[in-house]
């Protein structure tokens, strides 16, 4: 006997229809699994075997064949499992084939028959791409834990079914379970956004908030350079709270990446808030940039659309440092491999601090600095010049003096600097909207000459910066994006007037060092 089901495969972020075929012939018992299975997918077959057999089900002695096609393709994960018992269910005679007719199986068996979650199910439902010959796709049954994720991703209808047991009785039409919706729309809407950290709780540190506003409003990066206990991290985890609240599009685009990095809750199927990753200075390549032997997404891709926070940034591996260049330049994560090529956004905003030098102490007003000027050379040198180039704002970050502590007035919120925030990008989604961009950090240099034009005092002293400074190209550039911004928070859309320029290049200081 012979049977067809349908299932899917993740690669990359990707997902790709896979034709789970089980052939039950003459012979000696044997269980085999063919089409680029890896190690785990292999093992599905002691799952499978004591998962029918526990649930009261017969699992044939004969020679039992399971194909996973396109077999060119490779594949890996648990999510075979309930296709291939069904599979082996139908070819088998204990269950009709029709009952699986344009409905695709995703799920992992537990030894017992329970139907557990697997990760990426919101990356399958929404981006499946069909495979050759097949009818397509008319329902989805899966894990009960992945059906809140699933609904919000399919345009199909979503079961999520608890066991072998109750899959079988659905098929067979023998028992009802009502398809899971979840409303996007409400979803969003309820979600609950006050218990961020907030710009309010920040005493003094004025330049830094508004470097940091600057480049919330135009998507820039940014590198803050002081002595320990100044408040750099403390105003790094509170620049989500000013960054634009996100669209229905961008938080699904976003909890597809975490749904296969399986860091999605069962409570919490929708990710709302934009991603602060802030992963420790030992991460490795594969961690920070993304990879493995099954390549994953990286931290720069979990932090898509939010912020990638490094702190102590020169303690990363150099490695680590120089590999940032490419995703912060073409704005996504290209890994090749032998049988493929994958694709990860990474399209975020990086924030890194480091200490003036090794001790920390270097031209602070009252501690004294122990480094010799090798050390500090050494240390400053681990953040290369053509990464610097990538890094639009240089903020410094003195330390405070006790009458900044005294102040009992809160500062200013992160929702009136929010309101700023949106209404610069807001001017920026029209200024773009014809050709793909959605902030002025995204300009390349072809758009600088249209989108930056500068008044005649502004170009003067450009030029004198460009020669005095040594400036690259690249920094040249950055410099009328971040202008650009300054710009738009004013609201003045046409000229870059002689402030914009000079408030832009004092956030160049580290030029000089390189």
């Amino acid at each position: 006997m012979f049977s067809k089901v349908l299932s899917v495969t993740l690669i990359g972020i990707e997902a790709y229809e896979v034709v789970v075929e089980t052939d039950i012939a003459s012979g000696l018992p044997n269980f085999s699994i063919v089409g680029l299975p890896a190690t785990s997918i292999k093992e599905s077959r002691e799952r499978v075997r004591a998962a029918l057999k526990n649930c009261g089900f017969d699992f044939p002695s004969r020679r039992i064949t399971v194909n996973l096609a396109p077999a060119d393709l490779k594949k890996d994960g648990s999510t075979f499992d309930i296709a291939i018992a069904t599979g082996i269910l139908i070819a088998s005679g204990q269950l009709p084939a029709a009952s699986v007719e344009k409905k695709m199986l995703i799920g992992e068996l537990s030894l017992d028959g329970k139907i557990r979650e697997v990760p990426g199910v919101m990356a399958m439902v929404s981006s499946i791409k069909k495979a050759q010959g097949s009818d397509g796709i008319e329902h989805f049954l899966l894990p009960r834990g992945n059906s809140r994720e699933a609904s919000l991703g399919s345009n199909y209808p979503v079961t999520g079914v608890d066991n072998l047991k109750d899959l079988v009785a659905l098929l067979k039409g023998e028992l009802h379970i009502p398809e899971t919706n979840v409303n996007l729309e409400d979803y969003h809407a309820n979600e609950d956004m006050n218990n961020e950290p907030d710009f309010a709780e920040v005493k003094g540190q004025v330049l830094a908030k508004r470097a940091l506003e600057v480049g919330a409003a135009g998507g820039h990066n940014v590198l803050l350079t002081g002595p320990p206990g100044t408040g750099k991290t403390m105003l790094a985890r509170r620049i989500p709270s000013i960054l634009p609240d996100m669209n229905l599009k961008e938080c699904l685009d976003i909890t597809k990446i975490h749904s296969v990095a399986g860091l999605l809750k069962e409570d919490r199927p929708l990710v709302i808030r934009r991603p602060f990753r802030s992963p420790h200075h030992s991460s490795t390549v594969a961690g920070i940039l993304g990879g493995g032997r099954i390549p994953q997404a990286g931290e720069v891709s979990l932090s898509h659309l939010g912020v990638l926070f490094l702190d102590e940034f020169p303690e990363y591996s150099r490695e680590v440092l120089e590999g940032l260049r490419q995703p912060l330049e073409d704005r996504e994560v290209t890994i090749t491999r032998l049988e493929t090529t994958i694709r990860f956004p990474a399209r975020f905003m990086l924030v890194a601090s480091r200490n003036p030098c090794p001790c920390g102490y270097y031209q602070h007003p009252y501690k004294e600095c122990r480094c010799s000027e090798l050390q500090i050379r050494r240390y400053r040198a681990k953040s290369s010049g053509p990464l610097m180039d990538r890094i639009d704002l240089h903020v410094e970050v003195p330390s405070l003096q006790y009458k900044d502590l005294e102040i009992k007035e809160p500062g200013e919120s992160s929702s009136n600097i929010k309101k700023r925030v949106e209404a610069a990008r807001n001017i920026q989604r029209k200024r773009f909207s014809k050709i793909g961009i959605d902030c002025n950090a995204g300009m390349s240099h072809k758009h600088i000459p249209k989108f930056c034009p500068l008044s005649k005092e502004a170009r003067e002293i450009l030029r004198r910066a460009f020669d005095a400074l040594s400036l690259s190209m690249r920094a040249h550039d950055r410099i009328l994006k971040i202008a650009r911004t300054i710009a738009d928070l004013e609201g003045e859309q046409e000229m870059l007037l002689l402030h914009h320029i000079t408030e832009a290049i004092q956030y160049r200081s580290q030029d000089r060092d390189y």
